[in-house]
């Protein structure tokens, strides 16, 4: 007895299959050339760290084929592994500006983070009125701050922090960083609370809880991904912002941003010294965004469909 075939699939049914697969392998072609576009300015640094004067200059790309590999570019740092048990100032200079990057840039989106939360939550929850504004205008005041350019405003704080002796220090560039961020953190948290329906709060009155109880207890737990989006998005313009660590520090409180510009010398600039310290400093970002990608996802999208 032979096994035969009883139902067919028809024509209409064949082409429209391979209309799908045709589409899904287009769409996935598309997808991996842009992430090719996008990962390549990572992969150009970390291989020019590697990168002899001679293969920088010829644009040698692949490793173990154009060129062999070197540690010049982290052993001008003192992080090779022939240096890194040696005692190295440019290393302890490097550790240095790592620190104040990382402690500027994480306290101010903290900062950030809790003073535009509870403004976003006001925002989204109570009805304002300030003279002509309302919330809606008053929104757009905070966002219209973006608008002017930071250059505008170099030669007025450069006067204001000299006056107030906030030069050269860490608490003058959180206090700078957390107004400059402080925008974004107000318009993503607005759309994340506003998502939230506000008969969850109802109901904790109803129990007994204070407004702020039922802020803290029932609105925060749900508004965390957004939260966890809007500090990592305030991390990534603190810990890259150069213009102003350049112009308002000179010594004890320059950052990373500040050390890879000055790679640059008499003889030209020390691009494997510059692809070091860039990777050095875009890696902590790397592994933040890898093991927070959930929550970034999740604060991105919130309020997109309600």
């Amino acid at each position: 007895m032979t096994d035969t075939q009883i139902f067919h699939d028809s024509p209409a049914d064949r082409a429209h299959r391979v209309k799908w697969f045709s589409g899904r392998l287009a769409v996935y072609v598309l997808l991996i050339l842009w992430a090719i576009i996008c990962l390549f300015p990572i992969y150009w640094t970390l291989t020019t760290s590697f990168k002899m004067a001679p293969d920088v200059m010829k644009g040698n790309m692949v490793p173990w084929v154009d060129f062999t590999p070197k540690w010049l570019g982290w052993k001008s740092l003192g992080l090779s592994p022939d240096t890194w048990g040696n005692e190295s100032t440019v290393r302890a200079e490097f550790l240095k500006r790592f620190a104040n990057s990382a402690i500027i840039a994480v306290t101010s989106s903290v900062l950030a983070v809790a003073l535009g939360s509870l403004a976003a939550y006001g925002l989204s929850r109570f009805s304002y009125q300030f003279a002509w504004m309302r919330n809606s205008d008053i929104s757009f005041f905070f966002l219209s701050q973006l608008i002017l350019p930071p250059v505008v405003l170099a030669l007025p704080m450069l006067v204001l922090y000299k006056e107030l002796a906030l030069l050269d220090t860490r608490i003058g560039l959180i206090l700078l960083y957390t107004l400059s961020v402080l925008p974004i953190v107000i318009w993503i948290m607005r759309d994340q609370f506003s998502s939230i329906p506000t008969e969850l709060e109802e109901a904790a009155l109803v129990d007994g809880l204070s407004i702020w109880g039922a802020f803290v207890t029932i609105i925060l737990p749900i508004a965390l991904p957004g939260m966890v989006a809007a500090f990592i998005l305030s991390l990534v313009l603190t810990w890259n912002e150069y213009f102003f660590a350049a112009l308002l520090t000179s010594t004890h409180s320059n950052t990373l941003p500040v050390m890879v510009a000055s790679q640059t010398g008499s003889q030209g600039i020390s691009w494997w010294s510059m692809a070091a310290l860039a990777w050095a400093a875009i890696l902590p970002l790397i592994i933040i965004g890898v093991v927070l990608e959930r929550y970034i996802i999740k604060g991105m999208a919130a309020g997109a469909v309600k």
